[in-house]
């Protein structure tokens, strides 16, 4: 018989930012790589060694070593030095689809100056795959994927043909006990050769061919004696033929014949940890991670692709800003299982990242007022997409408001003119760092005169921004005459007509265009009042918001509320959580509080535009879980307070939840009734929406709980709910009338405090998943919770749901003069969803997908252009549209402007 094969990977898994610090991780690289490059240099044994499939490792050392980076160079020129293909080894359910695109782009086109990225989809840790990795993938030219966690029972191989909704396909090389098989090799070849027999005996049932020994894990060294050892080995027995080699020099002579197949995203937990209860751990984190990706995916890159000349696109800002959220992809950043320290990090790269994509967005927006030929407000719609919906805006209140616009406030104009002394005047101006007051008021001239009795300061205040105000000019001027004439008088007058700020429904606007402002009449106006007498279906003291098309009855019993009679929506359920950031697990006497002690209603906006009512409920919370009894013990009062909306002419019912946390080790889920038993949910995931059932495949080590996560949007039994952030869903209220299980109720985590990194002993999960470090950040005490979301009940469409609840219509406001006209669109994009627009190599990219079973035409009016893959290689030419395949992705790329 011949001897197994088995071929050795010398690798490291390096978690960028963990259970320590970005930096402090970062010296232990340098270390690691200081050792490496001179080992890889000296010793021809030592022939191959990955670098965790991600550039940032590079990026990260050579920014400390620059004059290393030749070195580097030469090494994986010679195929010694394995890099990529992602720039950083990312979670795949906690970030856009987007966000992995231009994680895999960037990590391909930074390997590209060290000779080429690995074309393997390496994703050895991930906490589960997403259903489409396989086709974008194929998108970039790979075959091969390795894989870990995720992988389901009915897979018995090392590998299998892992196959996307589109049908895309790649074969899945699985690491059954994972990336550290080969970690810490003895160094003793008659050692090394039992422990491999252990381990054929651990795995022998799965291999379909050699041996593949992955020798490295979290933060490991190289062992530099690994040449000699196998050499040693192979000499002194014939079991097993030992040789260090790449994954891709593995993968090229790996089996392909008799795979299984699998179909669709890998979330179970039948080997490994899934590790799910990472959605819901600092909710802040997720949301301000959907904050920065919507700036950049749906404004920032859109308005400037479309509104700035193709020179002024700002590449370097955006390179920049996405930049900082691919880092912060990162699995242990996005999933914030790591210290406080590196949370922190995360969400002010975020913060730093949505900050430039605000600034893109609105200097892009002023260049196309600036190119509209009449002077006054448009309505920009940054959707592909055809839509009406509902604005604000500021307008004169020189007429009273048409019963088509809600007033929200009005200013009557500021105090006519005053006399001031040059030191206030001085201080005045001062703190005068640009045009805009507040939101409604900005400076849109000044104007100076001077005589013999003073000097004369007129500030002309309106409600929109104008371009080129001489402010800084005028300061200057200011302080040259008071330096001539020190204690002249200074009369400064205010001009600003009565203004008022309203809300109105507009006309429909076609996608990524634009129309002048003018209110629409309302067909179905929104109205909030309390609860005739007598209702039968509004209990005394209840709320009613109507609109026409919904209605929606607050329960004052319990702050509830009821959707065209459905009643039980918004019920808060709060219970113990002795978990840790990986897990949630209820401790032993659990408590769970869903009743509030008192509840409080008031009419909120009157309509007709928009209508709403706010729930303030009261409740009495345990204060923690005590270590030793594992009961919810003390007592902390917080107040929620909910406001419920609806619209004129939409059926979507918008909800936001508020409070300021008081508790420690507790979940808040909030309950939605569905309006039918569902044994199924569709959540949107990255470019598709994924179907799951009521349980999930788990083992003694973690038990497998059906809590998915999802993107923007879950269904299930008639019911669609639209939210802010990745959140955790689970169908709960299961009931078996006719023997199929079927759920009553989705419940959706709103907050996960524990106190833990990792814990040991959980119900749930009994062993540690990282360090059992304590990080009192994870518990989000006294820190603000704000919850968006918004309901429907019935047949609706879940994209344009998202769109109209999280991506608004806007308004600018037009100088006159430009060469636009008054109704309009910049792109036409029908039959897909818009992932990307977007300027590449000075042409316009437009990334779609097909979230559909059918296939579609994508229609992009009357150009004409390419479609390309994901690293921008043409593949098939387009005149007006093109084809694509149920669940299909595709990039295409336009000429001209």
């Amino acid at each position: 018989m011949s001897p197994r094969q088995v071929a050795v990977v010398p690798h490291t898994h390096w978690d960028r930012e963990w259970y320590e610090p970005y930096q402090t991780f970062r010296m232990s690289l340098v270390d690691l790589l200081d050792t490496l490059l001179p080992l890889l240099e000296s010793d021809p044994s030592y022939a191959r060694f990955m670098l965790d499939g991600q550039m940032a490792v590079v990026d990260d050392y050579l920014e400390v070593r620059p004059d290393h980076e030749d070195r580097l160079r030469a090494l994986a020129a010679t195929g010694r030095l394995t890099m990529g293909p992602w720039y950083i080894l990312m979670d795949e359910f906690l970030v856009s689809g987007e966000t992995i695109v231009r994680n895999l782009q960037a990590g391909v086109a930074r390997g590209a100056a060290f000779g080429g990225a690995m074309d393997v989809g390496y994703l050895p840790d991930m906490f589960g795959h997403i259903a489409q990795m396989p086709q974008l993938l194929q998108l970039a030219g790979f075959e091969h994927a390795v894989v870990w966690r995720g992988v389901p029972s009915e897979i018995t191989r090392t590998a299998f043909w892992w196959e996307a909704p589109d049908g895309s396909t790649v074969r899945a090389e699985y690491l059954p006990v994972g990336y550290g098989n080969g970690a810490s090799l003895p160094d003793d070849a008659k050692a090394l050769v039992r422990r491999v027999a252990d381990h054929e005996r651990e795995i022998g049932e799965f291999l379909i061919g050699p041996m593949l020994l992955m020798n490295g894990s979290d933060h490991l060294r190289p062992q530099p004696w690994l040449g000699r050892l196998l050499a040693e080995a192979n000499s002194l027995q014939d079991d097993y033929r030992f040789e260090i080699t790449s994954i891709p020099e593995y993968l090229a002579g790996a089996p392909t014949e008799g795979l299984a197949r699998w179909r669709g995203e890998l979330r179970s937990g039948a080997r490994a940890n899934m590790l799910m209860g990472v959605t819901s751990n600092r909710v802040d984190v997720k949301r301000a991670a959907a904050a920065a990706e919507r700036e950049l995916e749906r404004r920032a890159e859109p308005y400037a692709a479309l509104f700035l000349a193709p020179e002024e696109w700002p590449a370097r800002l955006l390179e920049l800003a996405w930049l900082d959220v691919v880092r912060n992809s990162a699995h242990d950043s996005i999933c914030a299982c790591s210290v406080d320290d590196v949370v922190d990090a995360v969400l002010h790269r975020f913060a730093e990242s949505r900050q430039i994509a605000e600034g893109v967005a609105r200097r892009a927006q002023g260049a196309f007022a600036r190119s509209l030929s009449a002077p006054g407000s448009v309505v920009l719609n940054p959707s592909a997409r055809r839509r009406s919906g509902v604005v604000e805006l500021v307008v004169p209140s020189d007429a009273p408001p048409g019963p088509e616009v809600q007033v929200i406030s009005e200013r009557f104009g500021l105090p006519g003119s005053m006399t001031l002394d040059a030191d206030t005047v001085r201080t005045v101006l001062g703190m005068m760092q640009g045009p805009k007051i507040d939101n409604d008021a900005w400076v849109q001239d000044v104007r100076i005169e001077e005589d013999e009795t003073g000097i004369d300061l007129t500030v002309e205040i309106g409600p929109e921004e104008r371009p080129n105000v001489p402010i800084a000019e005028a300061k200057q001027d200011i302080y040259t005459r008071l330096g001539a004439r020190p204690d002249v008088p200074v009369r400064v007058r205010l001009d600003q007509p009565p203004i008022r700020r309203v809300a109105a429904r507009v006309a429909e606007v076609e996608g990524f265009g634009w129309r002048t402002f003018a209110p629409a009449p309302l067909q179905h106006p929104a109205t909030v009042a309390l609860a005739e007498a007598g209702d039968p279906d509004a209990p005394a003291g209840a709320l009613v918001l109507r609109n026409g098309l919904v209605t929606v009855v607050v329960d004052p019993a319990d702050g509830t509320f009821s959707v065209d009679g459905l009643a039980g929506f918004g019920r808060l359920a709060d219970g113990g959580d002795l978990g840790d950031s990986y897990n949630y697990s209820p401790p032993r006497q659990d408590v769970v509080v869903d009743v509030p002690e008192s509840v409080t209603l008031a009419a909120g906006e009157p309509g007709p535009v928009r209508a709403s009512a706010s729930v303030t409920a009261r409740y009495r919370w345990p204060d923690h879980v005590d270590g030793g009894s594992q009961a919810r013990v003390g007592e902390q009062t917080v107040e929620v307070v909910t406001t419920v909306e609806v619209r004129a002419d939409e059926r979507p019912v918008r909800v936001t939840t508020r409070f300021v946390n008081p508790s420690r080790d507790h979940r808040l889920r909030v309950h939605l009734p569905l309006p039918e038993p569902a044994a199924t949910s569709e959540a949107e995931c990255a470019f598709a929406v994924v179907g799951r059932g009521l349980t999930a495949e788990g083992r003694p080590d973690e038990r497998g709980l059906p809590t998915f996560p999802a993107r923007r949007f879950v269904r299930a039994g008639g019911l669609t709910m639209v939210h802010e952030g990745v959140s955790e869903y689970e169908l709960v209220d299961i009931e078996e009338p006719d023997g199929v299980p079927r759920a009553r109720t989705l419940a959706v985590t709103l907050l996960r405090s524990t106190g833990m990194l990792s814990r040991l002993g959980m119900a749930y999960r009994p062993f540690p998943a990282g360090p059992l470090t304590a990080v009192e950040g994870l518990q989000l005490v006294g820190r603000r919770i704000e919850s968006r979301y918004a309901v429907a009940v019935g047949d609706v469409d879940p994209w344009a749901m998202a769109d109209e609840v999280l991506l608004p219509l806007e308004v600018v406001t037009a100088p006159g003069g430009g060469w636009r006209g008054a109704e309009g669109a910049e792109l036409s994009v029908e039959g897909a969803e818009v992932s990307a627009v977007r300027r590449e190599a000075g042409l316009l990219e437009v990334r779609v997908f097909n979230p559909r079973p059918e296939p579609t035409t994508v229609r992009l009016g009357a150009r004409t252009g390419w479609l390309v893959d994901l690293r921008g290689r043409p593949t098939e030419p387009f005149d007006g549209a093109f084809e694509l395949r149920p669940f299909g992705i595709a990039t295409a790329r336009l000429p001209g402007g």
